[in-house]
């Protein structure tokens, strides 16, 4: 059973049309069609209110018995955010449901959802939201704002009940839900197994894990295209002995976004029961303080066999992934995608939103891009410049964990990863923040599921095309 506090029901969304009144989705364009069919008094009421059809205007319509309709302005946005403040602006007396437009409406019904999220496992106070009427022809987009609301549960809660053990006994419950094939390793056979991501976890008194779990949609043969994912899942990062400075850790409970975002896809790929099969690698773990901490200058071997010796304890992530991308090369998949919190230095280069992309395959590279535009989740491709391959040398190990210089460091992460991929196996490192600053319109402040619905129209596409 999946632990409720982490994967919350959306609670917004009703099939019953009894008694629904109706939103209009109008853009400028439309606006003079849609002032003809309504009622005239609700038409001269909207004439009045100056409403222009601008991107997030909203007008209430009056009726004989209060409110009696709902216009939404569009604007050029054609993306699901557009419908992202529906849930607070109408009241919430009773279902609303959505009249046709020119809109998508798979976008508008994800749209009012993803609006919908709240995380108020700490909170006393009442919720209040609209109701909307979603027809199960349209089930697919709830599925898909349910996997983005379960993201980011799990990197909103506090650090405290989220530790690499109850991250782990998520990663397998939501395994078992599917009947994928799942094993975790702890203990000594962490530390055979995947011994960087022991190094990592050995500062901390909450034991590391490894998830893995394998899965085969019903349609899906031999022959089906293999995916392998593999998410960063550190849950909670003090930087170890090289400490970040205090406002540094103020969201280190987001550092194990990479991996809620690959439990994410995992999740929607199985409930869509897309015809491929699915490998997926989840490092749990805290990069802590103590005596049996990691220290800069250590020297760690890895699963491949490959000597790191440690030049920054805070460059932790790409030590977790390392050992996970290795064992995913091994079952030779048609593709391998890691998710990340990984580099700052992204964050500079991309800002907030855009999760960066690198990879060392043109086409799904391009592909990724082009997905992600079309469903409103960009990437942007990042290169895995070869001319900075150096500035990974060790003078005591086979490479550093972290670049001799103070530039590129996110290019110079993704080449570490690029060590443990063997050559010729298509794969994607995605940079990730997996968080909002700030508030906006179907994007709550916290935790975020950024490039998972990317991930998953690629993998559709893969399912497809096979």
């Amino acid at each position: 059973m999946l632990d409720q506090t982490l994967d919350q029901t959306i609670d917004c969304i009703t099939e019953a049309e009894d008694g629904a009144r109706p939103v209009h989705a109008v853009r400028p364009d439309g606006l003079d069609a849609l002032l003809d069919r309504l009622p005239a008094m609700q038409g001269a009421y909207l004439r009045d209110s100056r409403f222009a059809a601008k991107s997030g205007e909203f007008v209430l319509l009056p009726g004989a018995e209060g409110v009696a309709a709902a216009v939404l302005g569009l604007g050029a946005d054609s993306s699901p955010f557009a419908f992202g403040r529906l849930h607070a602006q109408l009241p919430a007396t009773g279902p609303w449901r959505l009249e046709p437009g020119d809109y998508d409406p798979a976008m508008a019904y994800l749209g009012f959802c993803l609006g919908a999220y709240h995380f108020g496992r700490f909170r006393a106070r009442e919720r209040h939201g609209a109701t909307l009427v979603v027809p199960q022809a349209h089930a697919a987009s709830v599925r898909q704002a349910q996997a983005v609301w379960m993201v980011r549960d799990l990197v909103n809660t506090p650090p405290n009940l989220l530790g690499p053990v109850e991250l782990a006994d998520f990663a397998v419950s939501l395994a078992q839900r599917f009947g994928a094939g799942c094993t975790l390793a702890a203990g000594a056979e962490l530390e055979r197994q995947y011994p960087t991501v022991a190094a990592v976890g050995a500062g901390s008194a909450r034991p590391p894990r490894v998830v893995t779990f394998h899965w085969r949609g019903s349609r899906a043969g031999e022959s089906a295209p293999f995916v392998s994912l593999c998410g960063k899942g550190v849950c909670f990062d003090t930087g170890g002995y090289d400490l970040k400075p205090s406002a540094g850790m103020l969201r280190m409970k987001k550092d194990m976004g990479g991996a809620a975002t690959v439990l994410g896809v995992a999740r929607a790929v199985m409930e869509a029961d897309l015809p491929i099969r699915l490998a997926v690698r989840v490092g749990c773990v805290e990069n802590s303080v103590s005596g049996s901490a990691m220290r800069p200058s250590d020297v760690l071997r890895t699963r491949s066999g490959l000597t790191v010796e440690v030049g920054n304890t805070d460059a932790e992530g790409r030590l977790v992934l390392c050992d996970l991308l290795h064992e995913a090369c091994e079952e030779a998949p048609n593709l391998v995608i890691d998710c990340a919190t990984l580099t700052g230095a992204a964050r500079v280069a991309l800002g907030p939103d855009l999760p960066a992309l690198f990879s060392n395959d043109d086409v799904m590279a391009d592909s990724l891009q082009r997905l992600g535009l079309v469903v409103h989740d960009p990437v942007w491709r990042l290169p895995l410049w070869s001319g900075y391959d150096d500035w990974l040398k060790s003078s005591v190990a086979d490479l550093n964990n972290v670049s001799s210089k103070p530039m590129a460091g996110a290019v110079t992460a993704a080449l570490y990863l690029q060590r443990f991929i063997k050559p010729g196996i298509p794969w994607m490192h995605l940079d990730l923040y997996a968080w909002n600053d700030t508030s906006r319109s179907g994007r709550p402040e916290g935790g975020e599921a950024m490039a998972m619905r990317a991930i998953l129209a690629l993998l559709k596409e893969i399912s497809t095309s096979a």
